[in-house]
């Protein structure tokens, strides 16, 4: 009885070593989803500058890591420029639209006294009188909120330069990196653990370069438009819309509130104007420029990139549904690895609106036998 307890025994200690080692790694990733958070926004940036590293060494005799350097080089000196360029103005920008919000209250009180029925403009006036004490509250800080702020920016510069400093290494360390990690791999699956490790950074860099292409000419088209327009805060409300652009789906709605309440505050034909025009250069953004920039960079159906958002958006805000899509990207193409291609699943003649003979046969075959030479048909 004894003998027949041992390997029991010791298959129950086993599974309660591996429980406890899933347990314990879960309890780190979550304790650490800040650095892993950073990791891959790290991998991203990396996967969409190693093609210009692949680009300059095929038409420039220089090695590696000379290349690398001259990459990393010019991004990096780009993001300062960019940063000081832009960065100050529209800040400035932002304090000139908060500083003309009380004349823009006092319209606002103006008007809701002539709304009817009178509680509809007694509502307006309250809301109005709520952001306008807002506004006039104290603004002189106090030690405590002085020394969040500072730590809070010590913070952040700390990140930006780890995340720097990750893109450098990872683009230098890349090749060394990945032979280590497919040594754990038996050795007949290396190569298609290869391959897909190269997919999907490829996929990764696709997406990052098609991001940038996107938000890169909604910041242009809108900050023109805008400053034609004559609306206040050209600089700074085309920046939003840029940003805004990367997060799908919902990212143009969001890109497109702050212009048309800035907007508002000059005149309500100025304000419809400028959503017509936001709407045309989606219009022409979605028809024109995203079918040729993100044409199979994802591959994800629109069901998936829906789904992969609001889990992304529940789990971590606006930075888990910017990296959603591409998490899930990721993770469809291991997945489609491990799939059984090689036997594809026939198509339902059911799910066919006009199913011929040949769909039907094929679709048979597919199924498994019963044993009586007979196939076991659904339902």
């Amino acid at each position: 009885m004894r003998q027949d307890l041992t390997p029991w025994t010791i298959r129950g200690m086993g599974l309660a070593v591996g429980v406890a080692i899933v347990v314990g790694l879960i309890g780190l990733a979550v304790a650490a989803a800040g650095v892993l958070i950073l990791m891959f926004v790290a991998i991203l940036l990396a996967s969409a500058l190693e093609p210009m590293v692949g680009l300059i060494r095929a038409r420039v005799p220089l090695g590696r890591g000379a290349t690398i350097l001259v990459v990393y080089a010019t991004f990096l000196v780009t993001m300062v420029a960019l940063a000081f360029i832009v960065v100050p103005k529209a800040i400035s920008q932002g304090q000139e639209i908060v500083a003309s919000l009380p004349s823009f209250l006092d319209q606002v009180r103006t008007w809701a006294a002539t709304l009817r029925p009178a509680i509809l403009g007694q509502s307006v006036t309250e809301l109005a009188d709520s952001v306008q004490s807002i506004l006039s509250q104290s603004t002189k800080p106090n030690p405590d909120q002085i020394v969040d702020v500072g730590a809070t920016a010590a913070e952040a510069a700390v990140s930006l330069a780890t995340l720097l400093t990750i893109v450098y290494f990872w683009l230098v360390q890349h090749a060394r990196l990945q032979r280590y990690l497919l040594a754990f791999f038996p050795a007949d699956g290396r190569a298609g653990a290869r391959d897909a490790w190269n997919e999907v950074e490829t996929r990764l860099g696709l997406w990052v370069r098609g991001q940038l292409i996107l938000m890169g000419t909604m910041g242009l088209a809108t900050g023109i438009a805008y400053t034609l327009l004559g609306l206040p805060g050209a600089l700074l409300l085309a920046l939003i819309a840029a940003l805004a652009e990367a997060i799908p789906i919902i990212g143009p709605l969001l890109g497109a509130i702050p212009a048309v309440l800035v907007a508002a505050t000059v005149s309500p034909e100025l304000a419809v104007v400028v959503a017509g025009v936001y709407v045309v250069i989606q219009l022409v953004e979605g028809s024109v420029l995203v079918p040729m920039v993100m044409r199979n960079t994802i591959g994800l159906s629109p069901l998936l990139v829906l789904l992969s958002l609001l889990v992304g958006a529940a789990v971590g805000g606006l930075v888990g549904a910017f990296l959603a899509v591409p998490i899930v990207a990721s993770i469809e193409i291991v997945l489609a690895r491990l799939q059984a291609r090689d036997s594809p699943v026939a198509q339902d003649p059911a799910a066919i609106e006009t199913p011929d003979e040949d769909v039907k046969d094929e679709y048979e075959r597919s199924l498994p036998d019963t044993g009586d030479g007979a196939t076991a048909l659904p339902g």
